[in-house]
């Protein structure tokens, strides 16, 4: 079976188990918040606590200047919202095949959608993210383009392709290599402050841009940007789309076959 086969019949599969799917969402959702008096508006705090600090910090401690017109703190969020959904799913997604033996080990169990559990399970976190973005472009007057929205679905789409390549590939190598997960949280940790989220990357010299520019994290920041903040449709950047599809889907080929090939040796490691 070739690997476009494999990805048919995953596609296939997605839609087959949706069931099983929405419930392991639900579940996995349910036990970020067991033993906790306020469960699911923890989901609201956590985002809405961290913007408030961001406001603070560099609206009034580092009196950071606008960029573009826009607010430092609008900016700021719109890309760490892409930035956190991205990590939160990696992070995740990595630990899924190892901390759910007891589903690896049934013969019929699909493994290959744990990923996507983790994926659907963040979307929450993600929609409440958006909503805070969007609270504070109305709060400071700032222009909603609804057609720009919509392009933001595009970036999220892009996002989950490039994570759910590297979801299977870590994932897979976790199960065998545990250094993995650690891996995985340092490398976010560069890659956080590599990628202009905190910073704008034209304080940088163009050569330095250029290559800052060849990660593919920064092409969702500077995509959901462009969606909410400076409606800059997408073909705009037709270079760096094309770029991304291709460093995007070599990861998704390159995590596909990792996951398939070593998917039958799980359950004998675990």
């Amino acid at each position: 079976m070739n690997i476009f086969s494999v990805f048919i019949n995953f596609i296939k599969m997605i839609v087959a188990r949706r069931n099983l799917i929405r419930e392991m969402v639900v579940r996995e959702i349910a036990s970020q918040y067991v033993g906790s008096w306020l469960g699911f508006i923890w989901t609201i705090i956590n985002p809405l606590i961290m913007i408030l600090i961001f406001w603070f910090v560099f609206g009034f401690g580092l009196k950071a200047q606008p960029l573009k017109n826009v607010p430092f703190v609008v900016w700021l969020t719109a890309g760490m919202a892409v930035w956190f959904n991205f990590s939160e799913i990696l992070s995740g997604a990595t630990v899924m095949v190892t901390n759910n033996p007891h589903l690896v080990k049934k013969i019929l169990f699909p493994c290959s959608i744990l990923p996507v559990v983790k994926i659907f399970s963040s979307l929450v976190s993600h929609i409440i993210f958006l909503l805070l973005l969007f609270i504070l472009i109305v709060s400071y007057g700032l222009p909603i383009n609804g057609w720009f929205i919509l392009q933001g679905l595009y970036y999220y789409a892009a996002m989950i392709v490039l994570v759910m390549g590297l979801a299977w590939l870590t994932s897979a190598l976790n199960v065998f290599i545990r250094d993995t997960t650690q891996i995985v949280q340092v490398g976010l940790q560069i890659a956080f402050w590599g990628t202009p989220i905190f910073w704008d990357i034209h304080i940088m010299p163009p050569v330095v841009q250029q290559i800052l520019k060849l990660n593919p994290v920064f092409y969702l920041v500077q995509g959901y940007r462009d969606s909410f903040i400076y409606a800059v449709p997408f073909w705009v950047h037709w270079r760096w789309s094309c770029y991304y599809w291709l460093v995007s889907g070599a990861l998704l080929f390159i995590g596909a076959l990792v996951f398939h090939r070593l998917k039958p040796h799980f359950a004998d490691v675990i």
